[in-house]
């Protein structure tokens, strides 16, 4: 499988998860070692736990690379770690997200701090169909 494969497959865990994570996006993750799948997971009913925390949680994530539907968030409402830093102190070497999070915990700020950090971050794959299944989340906090 390639990168390709493994957003996709990040965006059938997305899916599953669409209209019942109340405010919250509905977020997929795979967290792939040497080629193979270790660990998957998609944002819980409700919007707890992300989809990051609990992929992080099965697995461990070091050296792995990380494949995102949605920039991790930088701060949590609640107080908890954010998925950047969970991802970061999991040891994931790489996370690939497909698109950006508009919401203001985040706008930016996860891709920052997994860069500081010294993780490798690529966006952009699958954007568009990322962005279509959350068109809610996206309409309420995209500016303009």
């Amino acid at each position: 499988m390639n990168d390709l494969e493994f957003m996709r497959r990040a965006l059938e865990l997305a899916v599953l998860g669409v209209g019942r994570t109340g405010d919250n996006p509905s977020v997929g993750c795979v967290i792939v070692r040497d080629g193979v799948i270790i660990a998957e997971a998609h944002t819980a009913d409700g919007g707890r736990p992300h989809a990051e925390e609990q992929a992080v949680a099965l697995a461990n994530a070091s050296g792995a690379t990380a494949y995102v539907t949605l920039e991790p968030c930088a701060r949590r409402s609640n107080g908890s770690a954010s998925c950047a830093d969970r991802l970061i102190q999991a040891g994931v070497a790489r996370v690939v997200i497909a698109t950006g999070d508009p919401h203001p915990f985040v706008d930016g700020a996860g891709i920052e701090r997994l860069r500081a950090a010294g993780v490798l971050v690529e966006t952009g794959l699958l954007s568009e169909e990322a962005r279509t299944q959350n068109a809610d989340f996206f309409a309420q906090w995209t500016k303009g």
